[in-house]
């Protein structure tokens, strides 16, 4: 199995869906970008880190991750490695004994962040759910099988309201293929 690092980009709010939002994460040449769907706490949790507070260093996963790193010599990796009902699927796992521990894939890459634990994907999901990076871009794409059910009917309500039917048509059809399940 090969695997790509990734690397945090950035969070982007989700139009007209509040309490979602996207973490972005890019490869290391920075040509490709795959986007991971959050709740809103992590979004939180995320601008919390982001705005350079002085508390985020006494925050409960920052102490923890500070107690593993000081009192231990254990080394850990992330692996986001499979897509399954819509989410994202990780696995923390100490790098000597390869012991798996299932994370959820957004709390992967907030403990990435926090711990500057290294996060990979698995490359045959990364060539399937990626799209191409625009650094200035003002839109984020995502995989249409990322989305949730009601992220997906939004997005037709959306379509079909724009009279953009393409896509309608597309946002219907995987619809109907997960009704299908």
């Amino acid at each position: 199995m090969n695997k790509i690092p990734l690397f945090f980009q950035g969070i982007s709010q989700i139009v007209g869906e509040e309490k979602m939002g996207l973490l972005i994460l890019v490869d290391k040449e920075e040509q490709r970008q795959l986007t991971i769907p959050c709740d809103e706490e992590m979004l939180r949790q995320f601008d919390l880190r982001l705005s350079r507070m002085a508390v985020r260093n006494l925050m409960l996963p920052e102490v923890l991750w500070q107690v593993i790193s000081s009192q231990t010599d254990l080394h850990f990796e992330i692996l986001i490695n499979d897509l399954i009902d819509e989410l994202y699927r990780a696995i923390l796992y100490n790098t000597e004994t390869l012991e798996p521990i299932s994370i959820r894939a957004c709390d992967a890459v907030l403990l990435s962040h926090i711990g500057k634990v290294p996060l990979f994907i698995e490359e045959r999901l990364m060539m399937r759910q990626s799209v191409p990076f625009v650094r200035e871009a003002t839109g984020v794409a995502m995989p249409l099988n990322a989305l949730s059910d009601n992220m997906l009917k939004e997005a037709l309500d959306k379509a079909v309201q724009n009279e953009n039917y393409e896509l309608a048509s597309h946002l219907r059809d995987e619809i109907l293929r997960r009704k299908q399940r």
